[in-house]
């Protein structure tokens, strides 16, 4: 017998209302830091608007910077999550594919920019599980990559896409990618950034 076994049915379990309000209080972190960025979040602010008491947030992190670093963990785990979802999609052309999880990075920067500089900041808190999940997320893009060019040159040709990938996005969150101003979008750079991938003889 589980030890939910012990409770009436309907009636929600101890680690069920922890689980509950600790997801809470994420979402309400990550709606503050959306709002204000990084500094706008703090635990005091973030229990607030979870809805909970005052105390709530000292018990599931340990300060600020562990709930920060958890936000991006889980935003990794998801860019994850979807390169996996990607990797399995066998009917699109590699090409096609791999602008697709570039494009995901482009995404978050644009509806999520303080998130997307959270992710590729250096957390001050313990950052194992992050590490974990932004590696989990590097695997599967190494695999899109190698789709494309071959297993070879895969880890240098990943390197190269990312970095091109995050000035692209940092220029366009920054306004200094304007099509007025340079005649493309991020959308074209990537397209000719694969473009000029090498391919497998």
């Amino acid at each position: 017998m589980s030890s939910a076994d012990n409770y009436p049915e309907g009636m929600v379990t101890r680690a069920e209302s922890a689980a509950s309000t600790r997801r809470a209080l994420l979402d309400a972190a990550g709606a503050l830091l959306d709002k204000g960025g990084p500094d706008a979040v703090t635990l005091r602010e973030v229990g607030a608007n979870a809805g909970v008491s005052r105390s709530a947030p000292y018990r599931h992190f340990a300060d600020k910077e562990s709930l920060l670093t958890e936000i991006a963990t889980e935003a990794w785990s998801a860019v994850g999550d979807e390169l996996e979802a990607l990797t399995s999609d066998v009917d699109s052309a590699p090409e096609r594919t791999l602008r697709r999880a570039l494009l995901l990075l482009v995404t978050i920067g644009r509806s999520r920019p303080h998130l997307h500089r959270l992710m590729f900041a250096t957390p001050t808190a313990d950052p194992a599980a992050g590490v974990r999940a932004a590696e989990r997320a590097q695997g599967f893009f190494l695999d899109l990559v190698s789709r494309v060019v071959g297993a070879g040159p895969a880890r240098q040709c990943a390197a190269l896409l990312l970095t091109s990938v995050h000035g692209i996005t940092g220029l366009e969150m920054s306004g200094h990618l304007s099509p007025a101003k340079w005649a493309t979008t991020p959308e074209e750079l990537l397209d000719l950034q694969i473009g000029l991938l090498p391919r497998p003889s």
